[in-house]
């Protein structure tokens, strides 16, 4: 493909108002496949690195997924060049670089079709049927003799905190994930154990529905959190008001007290 070719493929994808060129070094790098300069707006491709166009645009969306960001943020920065991150694979990075992968399959300039593949189709089948749904299955059976333990401590006076720290040796946050996971009335072991921790983080029913739905649709786990953030971010402003009223008000409750043991404090010397 030709550099103009790449541009106007990825200008397609998603619009970008600030200017950018595209070049293919005509190299093979060991290194990485392409990088991105946000100084000169280039984004470098290492062409040799590739055996066909499929690979090619992957890395170019990759590439430009660092300009979409750079120049969201310049827009943020009112114009200005910010300081350029040294963290650049955030994970908003990677859910954004999923949303712009998904238009170019869409729009026909990339696949990821295994099927091409009958020996890799057929290991993913095995992968998914030997160990992604049995680990699913085993997670929910041990969330559920955790909670039969928990049960068995209290009747017999053990704190069940102690009993996961020293008897079973288990970090507090991996039982909690695993004991919420067998409770989801829905749980859906085909998923695997993590994508089921991501279900089970939601606490409304109609949005964890939306979250499960996601994901085996076939979106990231990482494109999921992004999805649930971004749901988060859309409060109405009488919502986000009242709960800034009550956090205050909890704030203010608690200085006044401690405001009125220092009075105390001081009267008494």
């Amino acid at each position: 493909m030709e550099n103009e070719k790449i541009k106007d493929m990825l200008l397609d994808i998603q619009e970008s108002e600030l200017e950018f060129s595209v070049v293919q070094s005509g190299k093979e790098s060991k290194r990485v496949n392409g990088l991105y300069k946000p100084d000169t707006r280039e984004i470098i491709l290492h062409n040799k690195n590739f055996k066909t166009d499929n690979q090619l645009v992957y890395t170019a969306v990759h590439e430009y997924t660092h300009h979409l960001i750079n120049e969201e943020r310049i827009q943020e920065n009112g114009g200005k060049e910010p300081p350029h991150e040294m963290r650049s694979h955030t994970k908003y990075f990677w859910a954004k670089f999923e949303t712009l992968l998904e238009v170019a399959e869409k729009k026909g300039y990339y696949s990821i079709d295994i099927a091409d593949s009958p020996e890799l189709e057929a290991l993913t089948k095995e992968i998914r049927e030997k160990y992604i749904e049995p680990n699913g299955h085993l997670m929910i059976e041990f969330g559920r003799a955790l909670v039969k333990a928990q049960t068995l401590c209290e009747q017999s006076n053990i704190r069940y905190e102690d009993y996961i720290d020293r008897v079973l040796q288990l970090p507090r946050s991996t039982a909690r994930s695993v004991q919420k996971v067998s409770a989801l009335p829905d749980s859906d072991a085909s998923m695997g154990f993590d994508n089921m921790k991501l279900v089970a983080s939601v606490k409304k029913s109609d949005e964890r529905a939306k979250v499960q739905d996601a994901i085996k649709s076939g979106k990231s786990p990482v494109g999921v959190v992004a999805m649930m953030k971004k749901k988060a971010k859309e409060v109405d402003p009488k919502t986000k008001l009242e709960k800034e009223r009550e956090r205050l008000t909890k704030t203010i409750n608690e200085l006044t007290h401690r405001l009125e043991f220092v009075e105390e404090s001081l009267a008494s010397m």
